[in-house]
């Protein structure tokens, strides 16, 4: 367990100081199956992915239960969402990185580039803005999961799932540099309307 506790943590100041959250926002959580049932580690609430130990990652059984001290991420029930609609995600990063959180909050679509898997769609799914920890929020992610690996939410941030936490770290690493190269080409192809 401790190893899986210290994996959650790595990536968690990973993600931090890529710049990929900041403050107290985001989470970050990783599925340990076991024979009795899965396990869920999740960072906590209301406490910065730059500076956790060990303690501060809770457990919580498959259905929300909390096998450790302390209390998980607002965003729980979303992750458990995901992981009970797919079986094949083991890792989930939720960030609010600046372009990608930029594109969420506007009426842009942030296009799927290549360099992260096939693409099977021209564009990221969103799903519609509910209040961030809603059940509310949880369904629809649960509902838009289906077969993506990434989802826009919008005016809130973005979703990333794997097959383990490294994967779902270089996905929400790639969907920022996608959306700071059409963030960049769309403000070069609106300087040029004006040359």
């Amino acid at each position: 367990m401790t190893k899986n506790i210290a994996e959650v943590i790595s990536v968690a100041n990973e993600i931090y100081d890529k710049g990929l959250v900041s403050g107290k926002a985001g989470n970050i959580s990783k599925r340990i199956k076991g024979s009795t049932g899965d396990i869920i580690a999740i960072t906590p609430t209301l406490k910065s992915l730059s500076d956790l130990n060990e303690e501060d990652i809770v457990l919580v059984d498959m259905d929300g239960n909390t096998l450790t001290k302390g209390k998980p991420s607002s965003e729980i029930n979303m992750h458990l969402e995901i992981y009970k609609k797919r079986s094949d995600v083991n890792a989930i990063v939720h960030t609010h990185s600046t372009y990608a959180t930029g594109f969420a909050f506007s009426e842009k679509k942030l296009k799927r580039l290549e360099g992260f898997g096939q693409i099977t769609t021209p564009y990221i799914t969103e799903v519609e803005y509910e209040k961030p920890g809603s059940d509310e929020l949880a369904n629809n992610v649960g509902e838009s999961i289906g077969k993506e690996d990434v989802l826009l939410l919008k005016n809130h941030g973005v979703v990333c799932i794997g097959d383990n936490l490294n994967e779902a770290k270089l996905l929400a690493v790639f969907v920022e540099e996608i959306a700071k190269i059409q963030f960049i080409t769309n403000m070069l192809n609106s300087a040029e309307d004006l040359i």
